[in-house]
């Protein structure tokens, strides 16, 4: 073999050493962007969150429409089956903001449901605190979550509170708690009474 039929064999091979590499590289970079892509778009599987929310105007008086995704959690089934209530709020903030100073807050409110569990029914029970709803009776825990995650036509606010000059923003976010647990639980479950889940804030312009 001559010396430039050995070159010319070494360059070949080089070469196709070369391409194998590119094509993997370009390969490997397709997988992880694909990868990355279903992971970004892919919801957290037990994430508290505020799927939606909105605000209507009827006679002057501002109603908020919220969706929340509660998931299903099997510790707090077992809190529940326990004989532990739930509270699951609804906290809301309305703010103005204002040129050169911090945020103005317009109001505070929130909205809190329990949910309980009759062990003779084998039913789990929604109602608010203050007795200004009737309690509603759901067979499964999923039912009882579903309903929760609803919040229709809460009044939150009038036009006169929201008269002066600036943009509003209205925050809403989600609160799970537990209820207060007897002695025997808290050294069963390792559970403090001050336990608690927060969803983060979700935000928008107020239409005004």
């Amino acid at each position: 073999m001559t010396i430039g039929h050995a070159i010319c064999r070494h360059m070949r091979t080089a070469l196709a050493r070369l391409t194998i590499l590119v094509v993997a590289v370009v390969l490997s970079n397709s997988f992880a962007g694909r990868v990355s892509a279903q992971s970004v778009s892919s919801p957290i599987k037990d994430a508290l969150e505020i799927q939606s929310g909105f605000v209507n105007v009827v006679n002057g008086v501002y109603q908020l429409q919220v969706r929340v995704r509660y998931p299903m959690n099997d510790e707090d089934l077992r809190a529940l089956q326990q004989g532990v209530s739930l509270f699951y709020d609804v906290d809301l903030e309305v703010t103005r903001e204002r040129r050169f100073w911090t945020a103005a807050n317009v109001v505070n409110l929130s909205l809190r449901r329990e949910l309980s569990y009759h062990s003779v029914s084998e039913r789990y029970l929604v109602k608010d605190p203050q007795g200004v709803v009737e309690a509603r009776s759901f067979a499964s825990f999923e039912e009882a979550l579903a309903d929760l995650g609803k919040v229709d036509g809460w009044p939150i606010l009038v036009s006169a509170q929201v008269s002066e000059d600036g943009e509003y923003f209205v925050n809403v976010r989600a609160v799970v708690r537990r209820g207060r647990l007897t002695d025997a639980l808290r050294a069963l479950m390792f559970w403090s009474d001050d336990w608690q889940r927060r969803s983060e804030w979700y935000s928008w312009s107020l239409p005004r």
